[in-house]
């Protein structure tokens, strides 16, 4: 009978072994804390089933990591993995043994057998550009708090950032006279993204008249007044908006406007890539604008474009 892989806790010479990786993640590589909290995750649960065996990371072998794996994806005692999970998985573990046979960790590579299954394309979920209007227009409140939201989802919807990059928008990445901003993405590569004429506006009200009053701390409940900083979007008293709080305050969007509550920032996300494309816009362009590494990433937005045309093509053509 398998063990049980979450029975463990990881000993301290593994722990040590998975933050020294980490630092090499994190300071030669340059990933973001985001991504190095998800390989921790992965080899963490894999430590434990290591664990639970009676080995170290560093002395674990093929079959084991084949056995681990037939655990999370064949049906036991908890939820089976989906192939993409298993995927990204077997890619932490190659990254990691390679990185231990380099350093001298391990003498050989016990992943060179692994097999990463392949996921299904998942296509992602967007807005029409009605709904946007919607999510967009629907309240005009004059409020700081009102404000900063409505800058702060035109944002959204104007550059595709990604959550973690909005929360990490400092004023000084905003150059409202030209129209753009400098994003700090994956890999921590600059990129520049344009901003429209609708976001300028509404980031120019925000910074005059909002944000200096969440500072102020008129609107703030147990909080100590803050000096100005450098934060761009901030909550009352001035501390800085969370990954969370952009999470929270969309969904109440959406809720109000009367939209689907499963909304996260990532579909303004793919709503900005698919609008684009629909109206003629280069990928390459696209993919510079997003941050994407590569063209096959952005490419998944030409599915949803040739979507669209079928239902066109279905709805108006005589024989469709």
């Amino acid at each position: 009978m398998m063990a049980n892989v979450t029975a463990h806790p990881t000993p301290p010479a593994q722990a040590r072994v998975i933050d020294q990786f980490l630092d090499h993640l994190s300071l030669e590589r340059g990933l973001s804390v985001h991504t190095c909290a998800a390989y921790r995750r992965d080899l963490e649960r894999v430590n434990r089933f290591a664990t639970a065996e009676g080995r170290a990371l560093t002395a674990i072998t093929p079959g084991d990591l084949h056995r681990f794996l037939a655990q999370l994806t064949l049906q036991g005692r908890g939820p089976r993995l989906a192939p993409a999970s298993v995927a990204r998985l077997i890619s932490t573990l190659r990254t990691f043994y390679r990185f231990l046979v380099l350093e001298g960790g391990v003498a050989n590579d016990p992943t060179v057998t692994l097999a990463s299954p392949k996921p299904w394309q998942r296509l992602p979920r967007t807005l029409s550009i009605d709904d946007v209007e919607r999510l967009l227009n629907h309240s005009k409140g004059r409020g700081p708090l009102a404000q900063r939201d409505d800058a702060l989802l035109e944002l959204l919807y104007a550059t595709g950032v990604r959550v973690s990059e909005l929360t990490d928008l400092k004023i000084q990445n905003l150059n409202l006279l030209s129209g753009f901003l400098i994003c700090l993405g994956k890999g921590r590569k600059e990129r520049i993204v344009p901003l429209g004429d609708v976001a300028r506006q509404k980031l120019s009200l925000y910074l005059s008249d909002a944000r200096p009053v969440l500072f102020a701390g008129r609107y703030r409940r147990r909080t100590k007044r803050r000096r100005m900083g450098d934060d761009l979007f901030v909550a009352q008293g001035g501390r800085p908006l969370t990954r969370q709080s952009v999470w929270h305050l969309l969904k109440k969007h959406a809720r109000s406007a009367g939209l689907p509550t499963s909304l996260s920032p990532h579909t303004l996300r793919h709503s900005f890539a698919t609008h684009l494309l629909l109206r003629g816009a280069d990928l390459r362009a696209v993919q510079a604008m997003l941050g994407h590494s590569t063209i096959r990433t952005t490419q998944i937005y030409t599915h949803l474009t040739k979507g669209e045309l079928q239902t066109v093509h279905r709805r108006y053509h005589p024989r469709g």
